[in-house]
C-alpha cells in the first residue's frame, strides 16, 4: 500500500500581475503591522519610563526630608537643603541637575538618587561633581564640594565602587536609611 499524497489544486488562471499584487498587499500589511508594533513599543517605553520616574520620586521623597538630620548625626552640618537644583550656565555650556543639594558656608554636598544604582550612574555623578567644581570656580565659589549617591538596589560591587571613589552611600533600611562614609577620606571637588 502506498502513502496517499496530498494534492494541491493551484488556480490555473492566475497571472504574474495577480501574484505580484498579492505580494504587494502582503508587504503593505507587514509594514502596517511593523508600524503598529513600533508604536506599541514606544507607548510601552513611555509608560514604563513614567512609572520608573514616579518610583524614583518616591525614593527621593523618602530620603530628602531626613538627609540633613542623618548627616548631622554624623557630625556634618548642612544648614540648607534643596531638591532638584538645576545649573544652566549657557555662557560656559555647563548644564546639570542635582537631586538633593545640601550646603553651608564652607561646603556643599551633591546627592544623586536612583532606584537601581549602577556604576554608570556613579560615573555620571562624578562628572556632575566635576561640572559643579568648574561652575563654582568660574563664579568665584571657593566651597568644597562632596558627593553622595543613594539607591534602593545597590549591588555589592556598585557599593564598593561608590565608596572607593570617595562618595557617601545612602541606602534605605526599612522605614529609614543609612549613610555609609567612603572607605578613605571623602573626595573633595
Amino acid at each position: 500500500m502506498g502513502q496517499a499524497q496530498a494534492q494541491i489544486d493551484y488556480p490555473k488562471d492566475i497571472g504574474f500581475e495577480q501574484v505580484w499584487a498579492s505580494l504587494d498587499s502582503l508587504t503593505q500589511k507587514h509594514k502596517e503591522l511593523a508600524q503598529y508594533m513600533e508604536e506599541s513599543k514606544r507607548e510601552y517605553d513611555k509608560r514604563f519610563g513614567e512609572m520608573n520616574n514616579r518610583f524614583g520620586e518616591v525614593v527621593e521623597c523618602m530620603i530628602a526630608p531626613g538627609i540633613q538630620d542623618k548627616f548631622y548625626e554624623m557630625g556634618i552640618v548642612y544648614e540648607d537643603v534643596s531638591t532638584n537644583r538645576k545649573v544652566r550656565d549657557h555662557k560656559n555650556k555647563i548644564y546639570f541637575e542635582v537631586d538633593v543639594f545640601l550646603q553651608n558656608g564652607d561646603t556643599a554636598m551633591l546627592v544623586e538618587i536612583k532606584t537601581n544604582l549602577t556604576i554608570s550612574y556613579i560615573n555620571e555623578h562624578i562628572d556632575r561633581l566635576e561640572k559643579m567644581r568648574k561652575y563654582a570656580d568660574l563664579h568665584g565659589d571657593k566651597r568644597r564640594f562632596f558627593g553622595a549617591v543613594a539607591g534602593v538596589v545597590v549591588p555589592p560591587n556598585v557599593k564598593d565602587y561608590a565608596l572607593d571613589n570617595g562618595l557617601y552611600l545612602i541606602e534605605p533600611t526599612g522605614e529609614n536609611f543609612n549613610i555609609t562614609s567612603p572607605k578613605n577620606k571623602p573626595k573633595e571637588w
